[in-house]
């Protein structure tokens, strides 16, 4: 069977899809990094809503999504921007995913660590700032799950310089019960968080960052870093005070950065990893093991689909991300919170395909063909 993909030159193109997936079942948990998906969530197809409206979510879905992270050993990263935290999902939505996310993970013994940021403001005083960031602090804090700072849109417009985030931040790390991890968002991803940390001079911003970190290590368990840019990070992992870790957020350059050098690693929370999870899980396992080139030859070819999905405007790769979900069964519809389905293009979601389905990730391949066409027809294209 063959099926006809837009190209980029506008025309049409014939793929051949693979008849049989990689084969990837749930294994031993992983022991030699700690890995967070950052999950995504479905939404309601059947509600009556508008992008403008508050996120309608299918929760029976959103929660299986995650037991199927869960059965890998991968830990989940909740109510982050991969779950569209700012872009279709508000604070109230993200409190009740997190409620139920973290009573789910209780249940079935899975690892969680939720977001914690200040989206119930759209501007604030840094008081008020500090006060946002409080409030869902306690609620993740009572839910059970492990904290996860989020850069603040908010505290970004209010901020005067440097001395601000260390004010805040130091006061929300004096707070926290357990150690949090803080997370470092580039503009790439939100484009309102350009100049975090004071400085849009990045090296000025990662002084302030690490001037934090120290001030407080027993209050740091790790750091996230999304700036997409590999060497930065390994220079910020060897600046981090002793026991904290650095997770990457690099959807561009994971391998290199889990598989890490004679210095040191990086743990991982990725959003790639919400399509690429058995796959991920994989590869660490045989990580595990010392075998490090093994490991990159697992994961090694999953980085062009990566870097298609995160490609410019980077923000919208979530949209790639819940299409793979469509495609590989895991919801049943290709609907959004926020309508943001439509934030690509037809020859994105075929290129998107053709690199998933190449790389074995769709569990019933012949599923994922049909529900391509499906949308294929909705565009047009006759097969």
């Amino acid at each position: 069977m063959t099926i006809r993909l837009p190209d980029a030159s506008g025309g049409l193109r014939t793929y051949e899809p693979r008849t049989e997936p990689l084969a990837l079942t749930p294994g031993a948990p992983l022991a030699s990094r700690t890995v967070f998906s950052a999950a995504h969530v479905v939404a309601d197809p059947f509600a009556d809503v508008s992008p403008d409206s508050a996120a309608a979510v299918d929760w029976d879905a959103t929660l299986a999504f995650r037991r199927h992270l869960w059965s890998h050993g991968l830990g989940v990263a909740e109510a982050m921007d991969t779950a569209q935290r700012g872009m279709g999902l508000d604070w109230a939505g993200a409190a009740e995913l997190i409620r139920r996310s973290a009573a789910e993970a209780k249940a079935v013994g899975g690892r969680i660590a939720c977001g914690v940021g200040t989206d119930q403001l759209t501007a604030g005083t840094l008081a008020e700032v500090r006060s946002a960031y409080e409030e869902q602090l306690a609620l993740v804090e009572a839910s059970g799950a492990q904290a996860i700072l989020m850069a603040s849109r908010a505290l970004a417009a209010a901020a005067r310089g440097p001395e601000d985030y260390v004010e805040v931040y130091g006061h929300l790390l004096r707070q926290a019960s357990e150690p949090v991890v803080l997370h470092w968002l580039g503009p790439m991803f939100d484009p309102a968080l350009e100049g975090y940390w004071g400085s849009a001079d990045l090296d000025a911003a990662t002084d302030t960052f690490l001037e934090v970190i120290a001030a407080h290590p027993d209050k740091v368990d790790g750091i996230k870093v999304s700036l997409l840019e590999a060497q930065r990070e390994i220079d910020i992992r060897r600046r981090l005070p002793q026991g904290v870790r650095c997770y990457t957020g690099d959807d561009f350059n994971y391998p290199e950065l889990i598989a890490g050098d004679e210095q040191g690693f990086s743990h991982a929370l990725l959003g790639i990893f919400d399509p690429l999870g058995p796959l991920a899980a994989e590869a660490v396992r045989v990580l595990d093991t010392g075998d490090t080139a093994g490991f990159r030859a697992l994961l090694d070819p999953t980085v062009e689909l990566s870097r298609h999905l995160f490609r410019t405007p980077t923000r919208f790769y979530k949209t790639g991300v819940v299409f793979l979900a469509w495609l590989a069964g895991h919801q049943s519809h290709f609907t959004m919170v926020g309508g943001l389905q439509s934030a690509r293009s037809l020859p994105h979601f075929a290129r998107a395909y053709e690199l998933a389905d190449g790389l074995g990730l769709f569990p019933d391949p012949k599923l994922a063909e049909e529900r391509m066409k499906n949308l294929l027809a909705l565009y047009g294209v006759t097969q």
